[in-house]
């Protein structure tokens, strides 16, 4: 919802400024009530235009296969309940509503006028006689004037056919259509300078018909200077005293060549041009690795290769070879022992050495003692100890992984309500032989009960695959962190 009003403003902002800059001022009125309307809708339309422009970035690829990395994973549990917003949404509906109703009551009011007053057919319109003294102004297809001012033929010929124009061109609708726009959204100002621009324009081609039909300007800038001072009438008609000021009296007198208004016309192109693709573009970025590629895929060949020549010497529990096998028909736990590369391992390498490394390829022999202290994980005598997950040969396992644990626990946390509330909860917690968690203990929190609940939540917690020694469950350490992350 920011993105869409912030794009929006942006573009009402910058085409109403053309409009005040450019054309306002030139006489092409039907061009310029297009152009308003056409901007209203432009600018609702343009924060959901997306135009991705792929950009190609040059990143190194590493084997994945040289180097393991372990990334803590974590829950992210975001307050479900945001107040202010609801309290933001409350206040605008209050408004929306209060001003909806004032909307639609004129419209009702105009619409009884119409039909409770006495109508004579005029031309293309219908000339509604009101008892109270008023200038004529329009809705819809209906001209509003004085009931004895038309009997006493006090009103001049220039005023009908101004009111004439509001009708046949239908200017209401656009009043009406602005009127709606600014009424949903009435904290954005900018539609009741959109409002005044397209009034104005009515009134300028209202003008210009009246001058081409009575050919008399002097006679018809008097009569509006006269009538200028007249009482106000309703903000959903077309007023015959709307804004009679320096620009409609200037306009009735000025002309507009065909070249102007076609290199002003045009200067829309690139202004439009210029909102798309400041407000539409998406920059989305594309790796090239063209030549990393290549020494990527030649390294991985290299490792899936680099034991080819080399044959695993396999020893029993008295320390006897009794088998030689390839590296491709070693078991899961003899190939957990043999190590991914040779090298020294006192000094770092570099890229072009972990290269020759895997091109030179592993030793003739290695030999895999599953028996070897060094590669046995050895269960404790004490049926009570606790193991940390670097001792067990078989980690403990929340039922379908960590990011099903990490769901469970967004979906059952209850952050708390305070706003901007953000930081990382850690826990550990005993995982039982029987998968059961137990002996919970808060590490460090972020207060607000932020640990409680997370405790809580750990306490509905189904029960986990337990960690192993050798195949045997046992008591096993776990820890995890949660982030809390509270949005107003």
């Amino acid at each position: 919802m920011t993105d869409f009003l912030i794009k929006s403003t942006a573009s009402l902002f910058v085409l109403l400024a053309v409009y005040h800059l450019a054309l306002e001022r030139e006489k092409m009125h039907h061009f310029n009530r297009f152009y308003l309307l056409f901007a209203v809708v432009f600018s609702f339309t343009i924060p959901f235009i997306t135009i991705e422009v792929i950009q190609e970035i040059t990143n190194p690829v590493t084997s994945q296969n040289a180097i393991k990395m372990e990334a803590e994973t974590i829950a992210i549990v975001e307050d479900s309940t945001n107040y202010w917003l609801m309290t933001i949404w409350s206040i605008y509906g209050l408004i929306t509503s209060i001003l909806l109703i004032r909307f639609i009551r004129n419209i009702l009011k105009l619409s009884s006028r119409a039909k409770s007053n006495t109508k004579i057919n005029y031309k293309n319109s219908k000339l509604v006689l009101l008892e109270e003294k008023t200038l004529p102004y329009t809705f819809l297809n209906n001209i509003f004037i004085n009931e004895t001012d038309y009997h006493s033929r006090k009103i001049e010929a220039e005023l009908y056919t101004h009111e004439l124009i509001h009708v046949t061109q239908r200017h209401t609708l656009d009043i009406l259509f602005i009127e709606t726009v600014k009424t949903l959204f009435w904290f954005n100002p900018i539609f009741i300078f959109y409002k005044k621009a397209i009034q104005l324009n009515h009134e300028f081609l209202a003008d210009e018909k009246v001058v081409k039909s009575h050919n008399n300007v002097p006679f018809y800038q008097n009569l509006l200077i006269s009538k200028a001072n007249a009482n106000p009438t309703y903000y959903l008609a077309s007023n015959l005293n709307y804004s009679v000021t320096k620009k409609r009296l200037i306009m009735m007198t000025k002309t507009t060549s065909t070249a102007t208004a076609l290199l002003k016309k045009g200067i829309l192109i690139p202004v439009l041009t210029a909102l798309v693709f400041s407000l539409c573009t998406k920059v989305v970025a594309q790796e090239t690795n063209k030549k990393q590629q290549t020494t990527s895929k030649k390294s991985e060949s290299l490792f899936k290769n680099y034991y080819d020549k080399t044959t695993f010497k396999i020893k029993d529990e008295n320390g006897k070879t009794v088998a030689n096998k390839k590296y491709k028909d070693l078991t899961p736990k003899e190939k957990n022992i043999v190590p991914a590369l040779l090298f020294d391992k006192n000094k770092p390498l570099t890229t072009k050495e972990i290269d020759k490394v895997l091109e030179k390829g592993g030793p003739e022999t290695f030999i895999v003692d599953l028996y070897d202290k060094k590669n046995i994980k050895v269960k404790k005598e004490d049926s009570d100890a606790i193991y940390n997950t670097a001792g067990i040969t078989e980690k403990p396992e929340y039922p379908g992984g960590i990011e099903n644990f990490y769901k469970f626990i967004a979906l059952n946390y209850k952050a708390p309500t305070e706003a901007n509330l953000k930081g990382k909860i850690y826990i550990t917690f005993i995982v039982e032989v029987d998968g059961s968690l137990n002996d919970f203990k808060i590490l460090r929190d972020i207060g607000y009960g932020t640990g409680e609940e997370a405790v809580r939540v750990l306490k509905l917690c189904p029960k986990w695959t337990p960690g192993k020694v050798n195949g045997e469950a046992v008591r096993t350490m776990y820890s995890v962190p949660i982030t809390i992350q509270s949005k107003i």
